[in-house]
């Protein structure tokens, strides 16, 4: 292995350890001031009552909205992005859209809980391994008409029951089990709503007030949040801070903090809990001896899998994989925690080279993006460099990075850094296991994905509609979704749709400890607030129309996710037509 990256992970540092550009300072009694500010607001903000909470998340939902067309463009501009093309509609999407959304179904959950003494479910099912499956999308009639025939089932921990189910969820609200508690997000640096939704999370779902800590790399859109969210900053229940990596650890340590949460990379997570790499950090690892203290929650990236099951596919069909893969392989300049990352195949596959091809094709009518997280340029030479089989798309020039595959990898290569490291740049690999078998590829591809492939967080089951009219086939796909150790399982889509959809959970597959931290633990989003969940399972028909909305050939983004954004603020009917009218010319 390349020594530059021997013993690590993730690359998606977009935790206190990144910088861009020198942040801007913050003196340490402007931090102290600002949580004992925090301290006090925290023991008010626990005592809430839901109409307060209610009226706060309506507040803070307007504020976004004044702000959401400036905080896209100044995002644009540092992306490099052309305003009013439809790549502007993906700062929309990763923006004011997930916002916009995740505070009007805070505002639904918690007037149920008020209304009815809990959140409000879809059917509650059993999965074939007996566990509850919680329908949480749609979640209302106009996401069952935008979104044809998709839904997302929560599956529950083996010894979750029914009655547990009813009694657990939206706990904070109905048992609250603190007085007031100081949570100290540390933003991520790639995407608007991250920062914005874990604060969400932390707020609405947990009764804790927030310190967010802007990642360098984004700062610049601090100052939107603290406009927007005025109303909540005023009162004590939120403070935005910026700084590189002192300030940073100045919070961490600070006594009055009293948790953390961390969406970034697993190497920042370590030096958080364990300290720098050393014979101290080692130590302390192998005593269980954390030098962080305090609760952790965290979201780190992943070696992202999209699993292809072999099926009688069409040209056109296999045209229509390829683009939908492109999309979450390109969108953001694949800056995202759940981008693709690794295509497994069937060995044997006599699709296998045609598909390859045609998404070397549709990666001819991307154009390249500016490569603008740091570090970018240095870990696509340390992925690609020396290697056999590399296919680049477009040449590297002016701050771009070309769309890159590298096919035919060893699938018994388990040190191979694109299967144990997150590439956080334009690479996407290609391996084989199993045969042309459905159910024995399926069983070996499993076992591969679990096994070999660093993270926990997002995987992909490409299935062709055919294999489900065979009872076994389909039986043994639900077995295989069931074994798949991912926070979100995505059949036939982006798992990032999941992400944004808010009403599901967002995290990594349960069990990780803090000295094999994978991608995380903790849930965000959640707007049900449940209890004592398992994995996200997502399904969507294996092809739709209109396009999916993250196509890098959608024409017509922009004004669609404007629209769609506009239709978030209250779920609003009369809004309907246009988003239609935009997604079909898409």
């Amino acid at each position: 292995m390349n020594a530059q990256i021997a013993g690590l992970k993730s690359f998606s540092e977009y935790g206190f350890m990144s910088s861009v550009e020198a942040p801007r300072a913050e003196s340490k009694s402007r931090l102290d001031s600002e949580i004992e500010k925090l301290r006090l607001g925290a023991v008010t903000f626990a005592k809430l009552s839901l109409d307060e909470r209610i009226a706060l998340a309506g507040a803070m939902q307007r504020g976004y909205l004044k702000i959401a067309e400036q905080s896209v463009a100044v995002a644009c501009k540092a992306k490099g992005i052309e305003p009013g093309t439809p790549l502007e509609g993906e700062e929309w999407t990763t923006g004011p859209w997930g916002i916009v959304r995740h505070l009007r179904l805070i505002r639904e959950q918690l007037s149920a809980l008020r209304e009815c003494g809990n959140t409000r479910l879809g059917k509650i099912g059993k999965t074939i391994e007996g566990n509850l499956a919680v329908s949480v999308f749609p979640a209302n009639g106009i996401d069952g008409m935008l979104y044809k025939d998709v839904t997302v089932d929560v599956r529950m921990q083996k010894d979750v029951t029914t009655e547990q189910l009813e009694k657990n969820r939206a706990s904070f609200h109905k048992n609250p089990e603190h007085n007031g508690r100081v949570v100290l997000v540390l933003g991520a640096g790639n995407m608007a709503m991250i920062p914005v939704m874990d604060v969400i999370t932390k707020m609405f779902n947990e009764g804790k007030v927030c310190m967010l800590k802007m990642n360098p790399v984004n700062a610049y859109l601090g100052p939107f949040v603290e406009e927007a969210f005025a109303p909540a900053i005023e009162r004590g229940f939120l403070s935005v801070a910026y700084g590189g990596v002192d300030e940073g650890r100045y919070l961490v340590e600070h006594e009055l903090i009293d948790e953390i949460h961390i969406t970034g990379s697993d190497r920042t997570h370590d030096t958080l809990v364990w300290g720098p790499p050393g014979e101290e950090r080692q130590r302390r690892m192998a005593a269980k001896d954390p030098k962080l203290k305090k609760v952790i929650t965290s979201e780190l990236g992943n070696v992202s899998p999209v699993v292809i099951m072999p099926g009688p596919y069409t040209d056109k069909q296999l045209r229509f994989m390829a683009e939908d893969i492109a999309g979450y392989f390109t969108m953001n300049s694949s800056f995202v925690c759940c981008a693709a990352k690794i295509l497994v195949v069937p060995k044997g596959w006599d699709q296998r080279a045609a598909l390859i091809d045609i998404m070397a094709d549709v990666l001819k009518g991307v154009p390249l993006r500016k490569a603008y997280y740091p570090g970018a340029a240095e870990r696509f030479e340390t992925f690609t460099a020396g290697r056999a089989n590399v296919r680049s798309i477009g040449a590297a020039s002016e701050g771009k990075l070309p769309w890159t595959l590298v096919t035919d990898l060893d699938s018994e290569k388990a040190d191979d850094p694109l299967f144990s490291c997150e590439s956080f740049c334009p690479v996407l690999g290609e391996t084989a296991v199993g045969n042309s078998d459905p159910i024995n590829f399926l069983d070996r591809a499993v076992d591969f994905v679990n096994e070999k492939l660093w993270g926990t967080l997002s995987a992909t089951l490409v299935v062709h509609p055919a294999l489900l009219k065979d009872r076994t086939v389909e039986e043994g796909i639900e077995k295989g979704i069931g074994r798949l150790r991912y926070g979100t399982v995505c059949v036939n889509a982006f798992p990032g749709m999941s992400f944004g959809f808010g009403t599901p959970p967002w995290g990594a597959y349960p069990g990780s400890t803090l000295d094999n931290i994978q991608s995380g633990r903790g849930w965000v989003h959640n707007t049900a607030m449940l209890e004592g969940v398992e994995k996200v399972v997502a399904r969507f028909p294996f092809e739709r129309f209109p396009k999916p909305s993250y196509f890098p050939s959608h024409r017509t983004l922009r004004t669609m996710m404007r629209r769609l954004t506009a239709l978030e603020e209250t779920g609003s009917w009369g809004k309907v037509p246009g988003v239609v009218a935009a997604a079909m010319m898409g």
